[in-house]
C-alpha cells in the first residue's frame, strides 16, 4: 500500500529529525547529497555509519540504536541494499521511530510489512529529495545542528 500524497507531504512537514542510514562523507553519493538537500530544508540530520564520527558536520553513529534515547527520530533514510534493510527495520522499530524511507532502488516487502504492521508510514524505492520537491514540502526552519 502506497502512502497518499496528503500523508507523504503531512509526514515531510511535521518531521524535524531524519536518521539517515549509509549516509557517506563522499559528496558524489546520492546519500550525501540528499542528506545535504534535507539540512538545506531545515530537518536536523543523524548519520547512521560505523565507518564515520561525523558527517555534515553531524555526530554519526554506528547504528539507530547508538543513537541517544532523548533524540526523536521522526523518519529513517534508508541507503543500504534492499537484502540488509530487514535488520534496519527491525533497529528503527525497537528504536521507535515515525517512519521508515528505502531510497531509490531499496526495497524489501518483509521488512515493510513489518513497519505497517505498527501502523507507521512505509516507502520503498522511493526518493526522499524528489518526494519533497515534487510535493513542494515548505521549509522545515533554519537548518539545525546537533
Amino acid at each position: 500500500m502506497e502512502e497518499s500524497d496528503e500523508a507523504t507531504r503531512d509526514l515531510l512537514t511535521r518531521a524535524r529529525t531524519i536518521a539517515v542510514v549509509g549516509l557517506s562523507d563522499n559528496p558524489e553519493r546520492d546519500s550525501h547529497g540528499i542528506a545535504k538537500f534535507l539540512q538545506l530544508q531545515g530537518y536536523r540530520i543523524v548519520p547512521v555509519n560505523p565507518k564515520l564520527t561525523r558527517v555534515l558536520g553531524e555526530r554519526a553513529y554506528p547504528s539507530l540504536t547508538a543513537i541517544p534515547p532523548p533524540v526523536k527520530v521522526d523518519i529513517v533514510d534508508i541507503f543500504r541494499r534492499s537484502e540488509e534493510v530487514e535488520s534496519v527495520v527491525d533497529a528503527a522499530l525497537q528504536r521507535g521511530v515515525g517512519a521508515v524511507w528505502m531510497q531509490l532502488g531499496v526495497s524489501n516487502e518483509p521488512a515493510a510489512a513489518k513497519v505497517r504492521a505498527r501502523g507507521l508510514p512505509v516507502y520503498q524505492n522511493r526518493c526522499i529529495m524528489v518526494e519533497h520537491r515534487r510535493l513542494r514540502v515548505p521549509s522545515a526552519g533554519p537548518p539545525t545542528g546537533s
